[in-house]
């Protein structure tokens, strides 16, 4: 049975992207929202930089420089991931190879107190596995991924809709991946996506997918596995202003180094935490910049993050 979005409709995401409550030592114990960033630097030869300190970032928001509270290097916090399939028509010939490279990077990325979920999309969205660290299921899983051929039993939420006219229902995957299911998910979170990122069926929008993505604090990285480039403004709107990356993909073999990337990325990301000086909780969006005092380095995170309700 396939997942079901309650898409009439997405007005309640009440989860304020990135915020945590953090409690002062040896205090009474008061809420104080506070923004959780995951970061990725890299230097001009585009290699991984490790060893860095909390004094070497600078976070701005809104414009105004905020005092970094909370700071770590650590490479092994748990990941929360979801691996999301394309498997319209236009993928007919990688999928073969997008599969055995799926298993192949889990065999890589997974460690002690990970979880991986596993979701298919066409004219349907599927999860084939929900959330588990059993790598037999995983891989049984990916192995049931098939073009057009949507597969059953998974959850009792039902169906997506179908649109009536096919399509591609990109969007809708994304918006459900993070919104129905890493949104009760804590620690890091991040969805990897296998397509050509070309929408034709979805119900919601792009902009739907980016902000349940940046409410849930869930970084989205796209392998774009298409012999013409595929929609790359997509691909790259949705990566960017969640922090992730997008890699062209053009052969099995990039697919392999793409994988490779996206797994380095995930265990090299510094943790960096500040207390808004923005204190006001009316729901707005918040812009984000992190810059390196080191000029020769670029990081790598997400954009804004929704100021909390109440």
């Amino acid at each position: 049975m396939r997942i079901r979005a309650i898409l009439s409709y997405l007005c309640v995401a009440s989860l304020a992207g990135g915020l945590a409550f953090a409690t002062p030592p040896a205090q009474i114990r008061v809420q104080v929202n506070l923004v959780n960033l995951f970061a990725t630097v890299r230097d001009k030869h585009k290699a991984i930089v490790t060893g860095l300190k909390q004094d070497d970032f600078q976070v701005y928001e809104d414009g105004q420089l905020q005092e970094i509270t909370n700071f770590s290097a650590e490479s092994n916090l748990p990941i929360t991931l979801g691996i999301l399939i394309d498997t319209s028509g236009s993928e007919y010939y990688m999928l073969s190879g997008e599969k055995e490279a799926g298993s192949r990077f889990l065999g890589r990325v997974l460690r002690k107190g990970d979880l991986a979920m596993i979701m298919t999309f066409d004219t349907d969205v599927d999860l084939l596995a929900d959330f588990t660290d059993d790598r037999g299921m995983l891989d049984r899983a990916i192995n049931r991924a098939q073009i057009n051929a949507p597969s059953g039993g998974m959850i009792a939420q039902g169906p997506l809709p179908s649109s009536g006219s096919g399509g591609t229902n990109f969007y809708d995957a994304v918006y459900l991946a993070a919104h129905d299911k890493l949104s009760s998910e804590a620690g890091r979170k991040a969805i990897v996506v296998l397509t050509d990122a070309e929408d034709t069926g979805s119900k919601l929008q792009l902009g739907d997918a980016i902000e349940a993505a940046q409410r849930t604090d869930t970084v989205v990285h796209i392998l774009l596995v298409a012999a013409d480039g595929g929609d790359q403004s997509v691909a790259r709107r949705l990566t960017d202003d969640t922090g992730g990356r997008m890699i062209i993909v053009r052969s099995e073999r990039n697919l392999e180094q793409a994988f490779d990337q996206i797994s380095e990325e995930l265990r090299s990301q510094y943790t960096i935490g500040y207390t808004p000086t923005n204190k006001k909780h009316d729901g707005s969006y918040r812009k984000i910049r992190v810059e390196m005092k080191n000029k020769d380095y670029s990081v790598l995170t997400r954009r804004g993050y929704y100021a909390p309700t109440n």
